[in-house]
């Protein structure tokens, strides 16, 4: 399975949040330019992680983001399944566009969606938390101070 730029784009924010000082705030424009990604696209993720409630935001001169929850709070299947739209997978999971001749009788999208829960499973056994034990390296490459 492959993951969307978006959701791609949301776990590489949370990473870098998660090793920030909680009180710091971070900058949109300061996490696209060490990921040297789109500045408007992690515009986007970082609007939707807030209005989830996993990021906060701060509005004005002074503002900025950072967690709204602990590292150790945030699931990262949570966040696949709150940020990745798992329903394309393949078409006949869709049953609004199906098409498929094959959809009566088909094995095949019981297999996919079976290995999409194991898949999914996976992730719900990590936190934010788990992603980071290896905090003061993450710092490093992305060229903070460390602790």
């Amino acid at each position: 399975m492959q993951l969307t730029t978006y959701t791609d784009y949301s776990l590489r924010l949370l990473l870098y949040l998660a090793v920030q000082p909680e009180e710091e705030l971070s900058s949109v424009k300061e996490v696209a330019g060490i990921y040297n990604i789109s500045y408007n696209h992690l515009t986007k993720v970082t609007y939707n992680l807030g209005k989830l409630g996993i990021l906060e935001t701060v509005k004005g001169r002074y503002g900025g983001i950072r967690l709204a929850k602990k590292p150790e709070d945030i699931n990262i299947g949570d966040v696949v399944r709150r940020t990745e739209d798992n329903r394309g997978f393949v078409e006949c999971f869709d049953e609004g566009s199906n098409k498929c001749i094959l959809t009566p009788a088909c094995k095949l999208k019981g297999v996919l969606k079976e290995a999409l829960e194991a898949y999914l499973s996976v992730l719900d056994q990590y936190t934010l938390k788990d992603l980071t034990q290896n905090e003061s390296v993450l710092q490093q490459l992305f060229g903070l101070h460390t602790k």
